[in-house]
């Protein structure tokens, strides 16, 4: 099980003044149904730029999704075991359980089974522990406080140490970059 996150969200109340709308274990999680020591936990989602803070609906309640809405942001918490704790024989289905069944894992280079790319800007600040970030023929270590500018980039993740690397993912929409001629 993920270890929960406590998510306070503000709001306005009738009168316009500020208010906490919610304050609780975010209620928006993803653990893959073979993978149960992976956790993706959704805190916020916008559906446009700019945003609107109209409202005090809870953006989230709904499931959750790999991808950000079009032209708008999510922003989660993720937790990814060691590689040596991950079963990768089910990678198209932790993908499709989050809506990214088709076109979002990349078949073709076998670097790492869980290789993709989105169509996104994300920015990555590691939590605890340390992660790899792989790109097609290189790759970084990242710790603590160490931040990761993904750009639409073919990526996959690699936890080599003993413990369980928690991360915050802010995912912006982005263009596609046209095909490489």
């Amino acid at each position: 099980m993920p270890t929960p996150v406590r998510r306070v969200v503000t709001g306005h109340d009738k009168n316009g003044r500020s208010v906490f709308i919610s304050d609780g274990a975010a209620p928006c999680v993803y653990v893959p149904p073979r993978t149960p020591n992976v956790s993706l936990i959704d805190l916020w989602l916008t559906e446009s730029a700019p945003a609107s803070n109209a409202g005090n609906a809870d953006a989230t309640a709904k499931p959750l999704q790999l991808l950000p809405p079009k032209n708008g942001t999510v922003v989660r918490i993720l937790e990814l075991p060691p590689d040596k704790e991950r079963d990768y024989s089910g990678t198209k289905e932790y993908f499709k359980g989050m809506g990214a069944g088709q076109g979002v894992l990349d078949e073709k280079g076998k670097r790492h089974p869980g290789m993709h790319k989105t169509n996104t800007v994300d920015y990555i600040v590691i939590l605890s522990g340390e992660i790899w970030a792989l790109m097609d023929d290189t790759e970084v270590l990242l710790r603590p406080g160490d931040c990761l500018i993904q750009r639409g980039t073919n990526h996959a993740w690699s936890n080599r140490s003993d413990k369980p690397c928690r991360f915050v993912a802010v995912l912006v929409d982005a263009a596609p970059l046209a095909a490489a001629v």
